[in-house]
């Protein structure tokens, strides 16, 4: 780290302490040229990965777009707030985990359609109609029929 007072790169920490809140680290640290101390604070950096759109355009990760998403497909549903943004927290922090500097918008849809499923089907219709493109009433039917059918599961011996 650099001195901010004789721009000397040398500098030795003279004490490190944790925020109240626990989010960041508090440095405390001495020049080894001129003896001034100054103080640093540490946290930790998130960075969302790049969305690659599906011409191939990409752009930076915009929660507020996730957030209009819900909402629109949620509008006037009886869908609590709480749940609304555990839904967008359940997304993000999905996208986060996969750990790569890009994820293509399809995949955030993917994402938005599962957490829309659980919420409300009614929503999750509405998003899938603009999302899938739904041309004609055939389309409707069939990805509500697709709802409802049940989920097979393997019996296992």
């Amino acid at each position: 780290m650099k001195c901010p007072f004789c721009k000397h790169e040398d500098t030795q920490v003279v004490d490190t302490r944790l925020s109240d809140e626990g989010d960041s680290i508090r440095r405390r640290r001495r020049c080894l040229a001129c003896d001034k101390r100054f103080t640093t604070h540490e946290v930790v950096e998130l960075r969302m990965p790049q969305v690659v759109k599906h011409n191939g355009t990409r752009s930076e990760f915009d929660d507020e777009r996730l957030r209009n998403s819900f909402t629109r497909a949620l509008h006037k549903r009886p869908v609590p707030t709480e749940l609304v943004d555990a839904a967008i927290g359940h997304v993000t922090q999905t996208i986060f985990a996969f750990g790569e500097r890009e994820i293509a918008s399809r995949q955030i849809g993917e994402l938005v359609m599962k957490e829309l499923l659980k919420l409300d089907k009614v929503a999750y219709i509405r998003f899938a109609s603009v999302y899938k493109s739904f041309q004609d009433v055939d389309d409707f039917t069939d990805e509500v029929d697709a709802m409802r059918k049940p989920v097979r599961r393997r019996k296992t011996d």
